[in-house]
Order: C-alpha cells, then sequence, then structure tokens
C-alpha cells in the first residue's frame, strides 16, 4: 500500500496507545512505524505485531507518517484495523 493512501482508510488509528490496543486485541491488518522515532517506544508493538504475524511497513520519518494519515503531527506508529 502506498503511503499517501493511508488517509484514505476508515479503519485508521494513528498513534502508539491506539495501535497497540488494536494490535493486542488482533484487529490490525497492517502497522505503519517511523524508522525515526525512538526504538524503546515502539519495541513492545512491534514485537507484538510480529507474534501476530502482522504485516509492518517502515516508514521514513514521524512527519510523514503524520501527514499520510491526514494530521498536522508526527505520528509514531499508525495501524489499519481489519
Amino acid at each position: 500500500m502506498h503511503l499517501m493512501e493511508l488517509r484514505k482508510q476508515n479503519k485508521l488509528k494513528v498513534g502508539i496507545k491506539q495501535s497497540a490496543r488494536a494490535v493486542n486485541d488482533g484487529r490490525v491488518a497492517t502497522l505503519f512505524v517511523a524508522k525515526d522515532c525512538e526504538k524503546h517506544v515502539v519495541r513492545n508493538i512491534v514485537d507484538s505485531a510480529k507474534e501476530k504475524n502482522i504485516q509492518i511497513v517502515y516508514v521514513e520519518s514521524m512527519k510523514k507518517l503524520g501527514e499520510a494519515c491526514g494530521i498536522d503531527v508526527g505520528a509514531a506508529t499508525a495501524v489499519i484495523i481489519k
């Protein structure tokens, strides 16, 4: 999926807390992670996604991920809900 198609998704959750909750509930199709966020911030959610065989897409920066999600600030993670 192209990054700029994210904002067109109806079932999009943005941010660590919402993304982690969705991953833990097993409701995620794809996890997007910004490469420039601190690794300790996203380590648990990435590990959980790998355990559940969820597709992980790495995005160049938090700023680009935020823009792709249609928000004015950077985002460390975003998920598309199944």
